[in-house]
């Protein structure tokens, strides 16, 4: 995507190529937002915060990340030396808990969570494609720290039901990747492809990354184009996920391989059942345009500091957003 809608992207070799340029955007900009794994991380916060932008936050979209190399005592190269204290507002990717370590960590003075989202007319009920035919699927990279899940969730269940057949979708598996026979492999599957790949099967896996699932209330924007697409939704179990989905009702979980067998013997009506019911939800509460409006919501609701140009415009109260506990996902 190189055509943005009501955006420019510029993009940069070094950092003094884009310098000049958004120093010069963010003069008269609402808000300066900097974000997780940003190559040049601590520039971009330097210079955000020197700005007259009237807010200045920072997104993290791979706060499980974040907080567990903090916690290791690892440097962690696209933060600032002296943490987020500095900024207006941050945000998260995930909730929960990690919204109370961000706060104590990296003295984050405000934080509320913005989840991942699905955009409905991308992600929609499709055409099926016979060479994504599944009784359940999964699409995901292949990651270290998930092989052990996928080999409770799928690997066993395929190998003590032969007669079922599996597709896997993604890339990065290793040659010595424990396939079995009834187990199919798309090593590539472009995004366009993503809604054909999941209503091809009659259920999907969703399995969370180990840091992410231990921190909980950490939904992938994978979970919602599932459901957004009409797919049944099998998935890992953390918490914060009933949150998100009714257990039972809106996905199924699944905690061992007898969880997925028996989800795999259930009826194509119930399965139906389960997947409409996501989809209402989906649409109702985790589109783009859902996040856009709680993203406005969250600045609006900013207080702002003292730098520069903060001092202009209507008042900002944050009593209401950023009070109480973490527990449910609220902002603190």
């Amino acid at each position: 995507m190189t055509d943005i809608p009501g955006c420019e992207l510029r993009l940069y070799d070094v950092w003094d190529d884009v310098a000049r340029h958004a120093a010069k955007e963010l003069a008269d900009a609402d808000v300066g937002m900097v974000t997780s794994y940003c190559p040049d991380g601590p520039e971009a916060c330097r210079l955000v915060l020197e700005s007259a932008a009237r807010i200045h936050s920072f997104y993290d979209l791979d706060t499980p990340v974040t907080l567990s190399r903090l916690e290791a005592g690892e440097r962690v190269p696209y933060l600032p030396a002296t943490g987020l204290a500095d900024f207006d507002v941050v945000l998260s990717y995930t909730g929960g808990v990690a919204l109370r370590r961000l706060a104590t960590l990296l003295k984050a003075p405000r934080v509320a969570p913005l989840y991942g989202s699905v955009d409905p007319v991308i992600h929609q009920p499709a055409e099926a494609m016979p060479e994504f035919t599944a009784d359940l699927s999964y699409l995901g990279t292949y990651a270290a720290d998930r092989q052990d899940a996928l080999e409770e969730l799928l690997l066993e269940p395929a190998r003590l039901a032969g007669s079922k057949r599996f597709v896997i979708g993604g890339a990065q598996y290793p040659a010595d990747f424990p396939w079995s026979s009834n187990i199919y492999f798309v090593r590539h599957l472009p995004p366009a492809l993503h809604p054909a790949f999941y209503c091809s099967s009659r259920m999907t896996l969703n399995i969370t990354r180990r840091a992410m699932a231990d921190m909980g209330f950490c939904p992938s924007g994978r979970l919602f184009e599932a459901a957004a697409c009409g797919t049944p939704i099998l998935s890992d179990v953390w918490e914060g996920l009933a949150e998100f989905y009714e257990p039972g009702k809106e996905i199924l979980l699944c905690r061992n391989r007898d969880d997925v067998l028996g989800a795999l013997e259930m009826s194509d009506s119930e399965l139906k059942k389960i997947a409409a019911a996501a989809r209402e939800r989906t649409l109702a509460e985790h589109t783009a345009e859902h996040r856009v409006l709680e993203l406005e919501n969250i600045l609006e609701g900013t207080h702002v500091g003292n730098h520069s140009g903060s001092g202009e415009g209507k008042p900002h109260t944050a009593a209401g957003l950023f009070e109480g506990t973490a527990a449910g996902g609220q902002p603190i």
